[in-house]
This record gives structure tokens, sequence and C-alpha cells, in this order.
């Protein structure tokens, strides 16, 4: 089912040679881009009722409004299954302790006696937080996105999970359950790029949604290329492309284990990725055995795990060594990495490329999706080479603040005026002169300001 590469035998290429001999999904952003552009600007337009009509075409509900009510989230949490309740609040706990540890501080320099530059650490002040709601519920992903943006300080936090027609036009139960347990009552029943759309430019009427300042979350092609679209209007955490997994292992790694990893990934979505890096071939051809005995009693076989498997993105890839696969898993960048191994931390801390690295046999991806306390919100298409998964850190900004006194100033002038005229800037060197009275520069660096 799942297709071979075999790698064993020569030199690996290096960069983006290696890259494109790696399995990927094809998720072609920039096509998806003209499609979703008229899109938002009808709702840029038309607002609300641009969201009621597409609610209406693309899942096949009438509705009457966009917000969900208080009662409809009250409601929910009321009747949320307890052991559901019970996971939930366990999830939120665990991502709260480490989302918390995140926090950044204000830090003040001090460059020069009487010159100083302190970093102030600040939260955006309004963000959108998109929950997917196609093939499956994600109320993880509620957690994933507001947990952070809570504990980053965020003042207004406002939720979109696409319409459901079983449940009368509002988002999935769980997902206004999830909503509830974490105090977000600003959820609109709106998806996709007209979700997007409605963040980036704000409606208005009695529906109102104030523009946002950052949209984050998981979505389909749809959702990653509206905020491609918006981009530099908004802020986003990343373009998220279909789900992967990649397992490096070798011998000692039980190959059910592996199997049932790689499964678990694959019942995502069709084009999810499963790819196992190993210098085992019997470990391979054991895992491969595994898949068919396990996948003969699970669900979404004939129309997730098998084309998933099956895909052109998804391969099992033989190598040398453990060196080797090293090279393998940075070159593929995956948004989950199991390393398998003997000596599996010391083999985890040398990876330079993942969105999230689960170690040894008693990590797997699943426990990271829902109760590990990471994000799982994670950087897909090689994306973990530059990008970071969600944290923290995602929904603040950085700013400096320059403190010089008046002799700070004139001590350094000189520099300064010496750069700009490098630069043919001459007026940013006059803008440090003009302080100064004739001769007074002379003092503070035995060197004579030109022109005085």
């Amino acid at each position: 089912m799942i297709s071979r590469i075999d790698l064993r035998g020569n030199a690996l290429p290096e960069g983006g040679a290696l890259r494109d001999l790696l399995p990927r999904a094809e998720f072609d952003v920039a096509a998806a881009l003209e499609k979703v552009r008229p899109i938002c600007e009808d709702v840029h337009h038309r607002g609300t009722a641009a969201l009621i009509e597409y609610a209406e075409k693309f899942d096949g509900v009438t509705l009457e409004r966009i917000r969900v009510p208080a009662e409809a989230l009250t409601e929910a949490l009321e009747q949320l299954d307890p052991q559901v309740r019970a996971a939930l609040e366990e999830s939120i706990r665990r991502a709260r302790i480490v989302h918390r540890a995140q926090r950044r501080t204000e830090h003040t320099t001090q460059v020069v006696p009487g010159g100083t530059v302190t970093e102030k650490w600040v939260p955006v002040e309004r963000v959108g937080l998109y929950a997917p709601g196609g093939r499956s519920v994600y109320p993880s992903s509620v957690v994933m996105n507001v947990v952070p943006a809570q504990e980053a300080g965020v003042e207004s936090i406002a939720l979109a999970s696409p319409p459901q027609k079983d449940f009368g036009g509002l988002p999935h139960p769980t997902i206004l359950a999830a909503c509830a347990l974490l105090g977000v009552d600003e959820v609109y029943a709106a998806g996709g790029a007209q979700a997007v759309a409605m963040f980036a430019y704000g409606t208005s009427g009695p529906d109102a949604c104030a523009p946002a300042n950052m949209v984050t979350g998981p979505g389909n092609i749809w959702v990653a290329a509206a905020k491609r679209y918006f981009t530099g209007r908004i802020g986003i955490d990343t373009e998220a492309g279909p789900t992967e997994i990649a397992v490096l292992a070798d011998e000692t790694a039980d190959p059910a284990h592996v199997a049932a990893d790689l499964i678990s990934q694959a019942e995502h979505d069709p084009m999810a990725a499963a790819v196992l890096v190993t210098d085992s071939l019997a470990l391979a051809e054991a895992v491969e055995r595994e898949v068919e005995s396990q996948i003969a009693v699970t669900k979404h076989v004939e129309d997730r795990i098998r084309p998933a498997l099956a895909g052109k993105q998804s391969a099992i890839v033989l190598v040398d060594g453990l060196e080797e696969g090293l090279k393998v898993v940075d070159a593929y960048g995956a948004e989950h990495l199991e390393i398998q191994t003997a000596d599996a931390a010391a083999v985890a801390g040398r990876v330079r490329n993942a969105g999230a690295v689960f170690v040894g046999p008693w990590s797997p991806v699943s426990l990271g999706d829902y109760c590990a306390g990471s994000n799982h919100v994670l950087p897909t298409g090689g994306c973990a080479c530059h990008s970071s998964g969600l944290s923290v850190q995602s929904f603040l900004k950085g700013i400096h603040i320059v403190d010089y006194t008046r002799d700070a100033l004139a001590e350094v002038t000189h520099h300064v005026v010496t750069l700009a005229e490098a630069e043919d800037l001459p007026a940013h060197g006059a803008a440090l002169k003009a302080r100064f009275a004739e001769g007074e520069l002379d003092r503070h660096s035995g060197w004579k300001v030109p022109g005085q």
C-alpha cells in the first residue's frame, strides 16, 4: 500500500536536491488564491449578507445570523459528555502550564552610560481564531489556539468555525462547549476563506465582527489561500497544509507502534502524509504488515487512510544509517517527527527541522494532539525549516524603547553623522547636529562636526 523510496548505497544530495527526492502532498495555494479572491472581496463589500450566502452555498445551511447566541454556548457545555468535558479540561490545564512558561518579560539593556534600549512585549489587541469543521470536529484546535492567545494577554478573542447542517447551522456543539470552557463568548458560524475575510475586514450590522489584527488556526486549502491573500493586512500563524507525520526509526522500534502512528495521521484526510525513515529493511517490512493488519479493524479506511498511505505524499524511506536518516528528516521538516531509535532523546536533540519532536515509544503524536501540553498548530509542507508552531510568542510584538541622555547622544553623534554621510543621507546626521550648539560636540568626542 505504502510506497518505498530507497536512498541506500549512494551519498545523499544536499539541500533542495534531497528535499526533491522526498514525498510531499500537492498543495497549490497559489491556484486556490485566485478562487478565494472574489469571495474575500465579496465579504469586504457585502459583509454579513455574503457570509450567509456562502453558508448556504458551501455548507448547505440557511442562516439568519452569523454570531452564535450566548445561550447556545451555555447549552452546549451543559450537554457535553462528562468524560469529554473532563478530557478537555485536562487538555486545557496542561496547555496552560506549558504556554504560561512561554511568557516574555521586559528587559532593559544599558548600551552606554545614559543610553538604554528596552525590549517590551505587547500582545496584539484582537485575534480571530479558526477551528476547522470538515471531515472531523476539532475542539482540541480550539484549545490550542485560545490558550496561547489568553496566556499572551490578548484582550479580544473571537473564533469562527463552519456552520453544521446537522446542528441547525451552528458550529459543532463540542466546538461551542470548548469555547464556553475557555470563556470565549464571541463565536461565529463561518468557515473557509469567508471566515478569514470576516476577521480581516470586519463586518457591520447586528452580528458585527470587529476587524482582527491576526488570524490563526488550521484549515483547508481555501483557508490557507485566504491567509496568503490577507498577509500584510493581518498577521497569520502559517498557511497550514495537509497534516504530516515522519518517524525516524531503527531496528529497536516496535513495528506495531510505528504502524499505529502512521495510521493515526492518515485518518485525518486522504492528503495526509505518513513517512517512515529507517535503516532497517526488516522493520520496514514488519511495519507494512502491521499497517495492513491494523487498518482491518479501524474506521475511515477507504475514504481517508488508504488514499493517504497510498498517495505520493507517503512513503517508507530506506537509508544507510542513522546519520543519513537525520539528514532526511531535517530535509523533510515534518510537522510531527517521532524518534523511535536507540537513545532516542540524544537523537531528538540533534534534529534541526520539525514542528514538534516526539521522543521514544511513549510520546506518540496523538499525545501531542490532545494532552501533552504542547501545541498542535504546527508548520507543514517543510516550513519547519524556518517557522515555529503556535505559541504565546505568536501573539506578542516586541517593541524597542530607546532612551538616551544628552551626553550619551553627543558621545555617539560623530558615528551617526559619518554613517549618514556614507549613505548619502545628510539630513539624518543634521537631525543630531541640530540638537547641539556650535563646538559643543568637540568637547564630547574630540571630533568636529563638518560645517561647524
